[in-house]
């Protein structure tokens, strides 16, 4: 568990560049050219791409919310292990 808490802590610094990188393609949406302009598209997908970006660092955060809890529930189970490893040399002793 402890590895596992470690592992989603982390997971936001591999999605930093790439979603920084992200927001800052949806505000030059030039790329789409005329195209977008003759659709009107380009702020429907702006907003397409302001809305996955909301969400991924929702995702962080709760990723880190899940870490934490994961590090409290292995360090709870590493403290039940000590308290019963002592128990069982008092029971012995």
């Amino acid at each position: 568990m402890a590895k596992g808490s470690a592992g989603l802590r982390g997971a936001p610094h591999h999605t930093a560049k790439p979603l920084h990188d992200f927001k800052a393609a949806s505000h030059d949406l030039s790329a789409l050219g005329a195209l977008g302009s003759l659709f009107k598209a380009t702020g429907d997908i702006r907003d397409g791409m302001n809305t996955l970006s909301t969400l991924t660092t929702s995702l962080n955060e709760e990723w880190n919310a899940e870490a934490k809890l994961l590090g409290e529930v292995s360090d709870a189970f590493d403290l039940l292990d000590i308290l019963l490893s002592a128990a069982a040399r008092a029971k012995k002793g």
